[in-house]
């Protein structure tokens, strides 16, 4: 009987050790553990591939000397990594290197920001449900979505798994945000929009419920709405 019961409690343990193992890679953020490069794939863009590995579409786009990043296709191998030698903005200078290092880009103001859509905050900046990257805010099926800032539309589509239909704004080079879990969108990519500009109608989202998934990015990273959006 002693014997058994040793082996019940190491099997317990084992399996306690696997959840928590398990746990902690389940919570770790795309961002945390992007790949070195990512394979494009059929109706991926540079700014839905940066957005689902929390890069900046600016750095990505020199890493690989895109230029303006609107040139990439099906197959071609993207690096998520700095170059060596290379640097992005939110790096310490790079030691001295045989590889050039890619220039800074200055970081550009935020704009002034409008709510998206009308409700209160359900689920707060890194709450879950939902992928904890923005805000889930509620409302009723149907509701307008509106662009938060004016800018230009870079994403508009259901590629990004997690969203739902979702919308990606380019306000400059250092800020997007982006609209998700929508019924209907209705604005397409490369469109020029301004604030308040009605751009999608609002879906379901986690736990079946009407509400839109709103966040802001800087330089890539998801940062909390509120430290943005007025008061009210």
């Amino acid at each position: 009987m002693p014997m058994i019961c040793r082996q019940r409690g190491l099997r317990a343990a084992t399996a306690v050790c696997m959840l928590v193992v398990l746990s902690a890679c389940g919570s770790q953020s795309s961002w945390d553990s992007a790949p070195a490069q990512h394979i494009v794939r059929s109706g991926e863009t540079l700014f839905s591939i940066a957005w689902r590995y929390g890069k900046d579409p600016a750095d990505v786009a020199r890493w690989n000397r895109l230029g303006d990043g609107s040139l990439i296709f099906p197959g071609q191998a993207l690096r998520l990594t700095p170059p060596t030698g290379g640097s992005t903005r939110a790096s310490t200078p790079a030691r001295r290197s045989s590889a050039p290092s890619l220039p800074e880009i200055p970081s550009q103001p935020s704009p002034k920001w409008v709510w998206p859509t009308n409700g209160r905050i359900d689920v707060e900046f890194g709450g879950k449900p939902g992928s904890g990257t923005g805000v889930l805010i509620n409302g009723r099926p149907g509701q307008a979505v509106q662009a938060a800032a004016p800018g230009r539309v870079v994403y508009a589509g259901s590629g990004l798994v997690g969203y739902g239909q979702l919308i990606i704004v380019k306000h400059n080079d250092t800020y997007l945000s982006a609209y998700g879990y929508n019924a209907s969108l209705l604005v397409k990519e490369g469109q020029s929009i301004t604030k308040g500009q009605k751009i999608a109608t609002m879906g379901e989202g986690p736990e079946r419920k009407a509400r839109l998934h709103f966040e802001i990015r800087r330089n890539g990273k998801p940062v909390n709405p509120r430290q943005y959006l007025p008061a009210r």
